[in-house]
């Protein structure tokens, strides 16, 4: 210990508790209440949580298992406050929600992660009228590119897609005031609406939707609107086998049924909010769906 700072260190064994502790079914905010109860500072407890989390998933930025990483946290150093974040209303436990010019469903709700089950979100006619009007739009997926903050072709997303630019038409403008006002957040702060077609075979592997601080691109890709807060993705149609959203650390699988919709959100960019989520292959049939993804501040 010199001056303020004090040095904690990363051993191996730290790394393997943390992981045999989320394998043996404990949520990763126990496990960093307990590491914070034993003396770990905040941050570092929570960099230690997610270094090790991203190493045993198999997911850059690990380090080698067999390294240990001695890192100076200076005493006054604190956890950053969580941001204000988009948020259904359902203090009340209420059945159904007010969309302004429809009444949507609440078919099912998960509180860590924070997830929403929406039903009715769209009306079959919106739902076929956004299938048609992206159809001759369509090209091969692209992911964020987080090397430069750029957009590559990615062997884990096998979708065709378009994106919508917000406000593009009065369908558009139309869902967009509904979404905004179902999750508390200004239609500004929205990306555009993102529509992705899987055929059979098609998938997206599980990922997260946050940008990845310690990425070289992300600071360029944050220009934009700050980090994405939240995601909302809506069924334009129903596959007859496959094609659920999926979320592997907690066990859950979405349906895929026309009209309905998952919300989810996430208040770091961290493997501790448990928002992995993927798309399952297509078995039989095809997959539309529609996702909106929201931001800290206006996307620009």
């Amino acid at each position: 210990m010199t001056g303020d700072t004090m040095v904690q260190t990363i051993t191996p064994e730290l790394r393997r508790w943390i992981v045999e502790q989320t394998v043996a079914g404990f949520s990763p905010e126990s496990v960093l209440d307990a590491m914070v109860k034993v003396g770990w500072q905040p941050d570092l407890a929570a960099a230690a949580l997610e270094d090790s989390l991203r190493e045993h998933r198999g997911q850059r930025g690990g380090g080698r298992a067999g390294d240990a990483a001695p890192v100076a946290v200076p005493r006054s150093q604190g956890v950053a406050a969580a941001p204000r974040l988009p948020e259904i209303t359902l203090a009340q436990s209420p059945r159904c929600l007010d969309a302004g010019d429809r009444q949507v469903r609440v078919l099912a709700t998960l509180s860590q992660p924070r997830v929403v089950v929406l039903g009715g979100l769209l009306s079959d006619e919106e739902c076929e009228a956004l299938i048609a009007l992206a159809r001759p739009r369509l090209a091969r997926s692209l992911t964020v590119q987080t090397q430069t903050g750029g957009e590559e072709l990615n062997p884990d997303r096998t979708s065709n897609g378009m994106f919508f630019t917000r406000g593009e038409s009065e369908l558009v403008r139309r869902i967009e005031d509904r979404i905004a006002r179902l999750v508390n957040w200004p239609v500004e702060n929205g990306e555009g609406m993102q529509v992705l077609n899987y055929p059979v075979g098609a998938q997206y592997k599980p990922h997260y939707d946050y940008f990845d601080p310690a990425e070289p691109g992300t600071p360029t890709i944050l220009q934009r609107g700050g980090q994405r807060l939240a995601t909302l993705v809506m069924y334009l149609n129903e596959p007859a086998e496959g094609g659920g959203t999926t979320f592997p650390d907690v066990g859950l699988e979405v349906a895929p049924q026309r009209g309905n919709a998952v919300f989810f959100s996430y208040d770091r960019p961290s493997p501790t909010t448990r928002t992995l989520h993927g798309g399952a292959p297509v078995l039989q049939g095809e997959k539309w769906v529609a996702t909106k993804w929201l931001r800290e501040r206006e996307f620009i």
